[in-house]
């Protein structure tokens, strides 16, 4: 029996797929027509950046939703069986008042990008299956070094962000010490006796995914040495210098020393030309994490707080935070190329070592996975279409909403603000009435968070500092004027002053 998509020239299936044919290209245009119509749709009816269901509620209208999928149902039931449980019950990111994590409105011409590296479905392994996207990610990838100021033998990759970044900086860390230090070659003989010794030092406040690379490559989160930060939660150098000279003394092995350029909370900026100074003088390769801060290289007036970065071993830059793109977009970099010679494996299949004699590139020989999607093209989309210039306009407007936003809470009676000159664009803060002892504190501040989410009024973070509840404001969308931020703060202080109230009804 012929199938209902099989056709009179034998071609099945051919109104599920974008082709050169009349009916794969009527239904690529439904498929493009009615998504766009349905987002539109919700788009216009946002009112605020989360529903304010309770996790209950929408996993009970989700849960379920695949038990039927033998029969097919048109594009047009399916989008009206998602509107409610998943499209309005997601986060909206775009909403001026979605403020709390490191989670970016995505720019259009990275949408639309998203829609071409879709259809193309390239994977970024071999040039066979990426043909002129190799050498779009490799322009980005040059235009990335020379902004960050790395010599003339740097190179890099494309990541899905962050973690992948810093895990790989580590990896090549841990096998260049291994090498020079034992002679050892990792890739093919495992980690060497005596690895047990082999420390990282960090800050206190650096990213979770240090002490995570680090269990994950052999060598134990206990390898990782915290290093206490100073008063603006930067790496202190007084303290580094004591944590070498203990290391030194126990006999162990310190190979690798991360600096943050943004941490998740304060946004703050370790020293970099110190840290290069320390990591070079004692051997220490310097991977610097900027997945937050990177995007400091488009900034007029903030540009300065890179200087260093340029003398790193290796770097952690995204793209889906200052850069606008859409999740996942990131890049790992390396001031001299043959690092990667540590990720560098052949199979005849894919990328043997004789396509490396005819010239020809295959991405894989530098990244940890193999399959990627060429994300460079969502970057490369942005740069071209919105310009640096206006990068450069959307970037410093964000830093300078959040100066002004900390001194406008700075100035209000009941609040106190850890951060009243924020680094880059977080804000700690936390509504203080000077009566209330400091459990019902973090306890009143927590409740506000959560209200603020449920009510669906606005999104804000929460976080711990020294023990105790915070709220943070991220403030990441350019979109964003001081008129939210205050209407934001007022129904903080109009929720906490109800709360307190209701307590002392009780009590």
């Amino acid at each position: 029996m012929e199938s209902i998509h099989q056709t009179k020239d034998n071609k099945p299936f051919e109104d599920l797929f974008f082709h050169k044919g009349p009916k794969g290209i009527k239904a690529y245009e439904d498929v493009v027509k009615q998504v766009s119509t349905k987002l539109i749709d919700i788009y216009s009816n946002v009112n605020q950046p989360y529903v304010g269901k309770k996790s209950e509620e929408i996993r009970k209208e989700i849960q379920g939703s695949l038990h039927s999928t033998k029969q097919e149902e048109s594009l047009s039931d399916f989008l009206e069986a998602i509107d409610v449980p998943i499209l309005r019950n997601s986060l909206h990111v775009t909403h001026e008042k979605s403020v709390a994590h490191l989670h970016c409105p995505p720019l259009l011409p990275g949408i639309a990008a998203e829609m071409m590296i879709s259809l193309l479905n390239q994977s970024m392994d071999s040039w066979e299956q990426s043909t002129a996207a190799t050498y779009v990610e490799q322009e980005m990838i040059s235009w990335l070094t020379k902004r960050f100021g790395l010599p003339a033998e740097a190179d890099g990759v494309f990541s899905s962000g962050g973690s992948q970044s810093n895990y790989m900086g580590l990896l090549l860390a841990r096998d260049s010490f291994c090498e020079q230090h034992w002679g050892c070659n990792v890739q093919e003989h495992g980690l060497p006796e005596g690895f047990k010794k082999m420390k990282i030092l960090c800050s206190e406040e650096a990213h979770f995914t240090v002490q995570k690379s680090a269990s994950q490559l052999g060598l134990g989160a206990d390898a990782v040495v915290t290093v206490k930060t100073d008063h603006h939660h930067r790496l202190s150098i007084p303290h580094l210098y004591e944590a070498l000279r203990v290391l030194s003394d126990e006999g162990s092995l310190p190979f690798a020393l991360v600096g943050t350029c943004g941490t998740t909370d304060f946004g703050s900026i370790d020293p970099l030309d110190e840290l290069a100074e320390v990591a070079h003088s004692n051997g220490l390769w310097l991977h610097v994490d900027a997945a937050f801060g990177g995007a400091l290289i488009l900034s007029h007036t903030h540009a300065y707080k890179l200087n260093g970065i340029q003398l790193a071993d290796s770097i952690t830059v995204d793209f889906h935070k200052l850069f606008y793109q859409p999740i996942s977009c990131g890049a790992f970099l390396v001031n001299d190329r043959r690092s990667f010679n540590y990720t560098n494996h052949h199979a005849d299949y894919l990328n043997p070592e004789s396509d490396e004699a005819e010239g020809i590139v295959n991405l894989v020989n530098k990244s940890i996975v193999t399959t990627r999607r060429f994300d460079a093209f969502k970057i490369f989309a942005s740069l071209k279409i919105v310009g640096t210039d206006q990068f450069r306009e959307m970037i410093d407007h964000t830093f300078s909403l959040a100066k002004r936003s900390a001194h406008l809470i700075d100035r209000l009676e009941l609040f106190n603000v850890l951060n009243v000159n924020p680094e880059l664009n977080t804000i700690i803060f936390r509504f203080q009435p000077g009566d209330v002892p400091e459990d019902e504190l973090n306890t009143l501040n927590h409740s506000i968070q959560q209200r603020l989410l449920h009510e669906g009024t606005a999104v804000i973070a929460k976080t711990k500092v020294q023990k105790a509840t915070y709220l943070k404001f991220t403030l990441l969308n350019p979109r964003t004027q001081i008129q939210d931020i205050h209407s934001i703060v007022k129904d903080i202080e109009l929720l906490g002053l109800k709360e307190l109230e209701k307590r002392r009804i009780i009590q």
